[in-house]
């Protein structure tokens, strides 16, 4: 038996606005863009993990009108989980993200446990992380 991770959910405030983000400073790929009852999702991904899809969607989507205010406050707290990518060239990540205009929590630095990373909020307030394996 297998079994792989097929979608991850990212909650953010308006998909329109995380867009630039996700597709063009972290460089995914719009695979799916659907709307239905007033809301949209939208799939990204990447050729490096093909049938790995990201979802952006906004609180409420999807969701009972209760779930949705109580995930809209998680997200305006800064309280979901922090999202963490990996890339073969931190440096250059880190640089597209910045001059994209995303926020910096933390620049490229090295990990006491092994990997070198750097930190960013997306337009939404999410932490997103980006790692590189430590050289060999």
């Amino acid at each position: 038996m297998t079994i792989a991770l097929q979608y991850l959910n990212i909650t953010v405030n308006d998909v329109d606005e995380s867009l630039p983000f996700y597709r063009d400073a972290l460089g995914l790929d719009v695979q799916n863009d659907v709307s239905s009852g007033g809301f949209r999702w939208v799939t990204l991904g990447s050729d490096a993990q093909p049938g790995l899809g990201i979802v952006l969607s906004v609180p409420h989507a999807g969701r009972s009108q209760a779930d949705g205010d109580a995930l809209q406050e998680l997200l305006t707290k800064g309280s979901l989980p922090l999202l963490v990518f990996r890339s073969d060239d931190l440096d250059a990540a880190f640089e597209t993200l910045r001059s994209s205009g995303a926020e910096v929590l933390q620049e490229p630095m090295d990990q006491g446990w092994g990997p070198r990373d750097c930190a960013f909020r997306d337009p939404s307030g999410n932490t997103v992380r980006i790692a590189q394996a430590p050289a060999a």
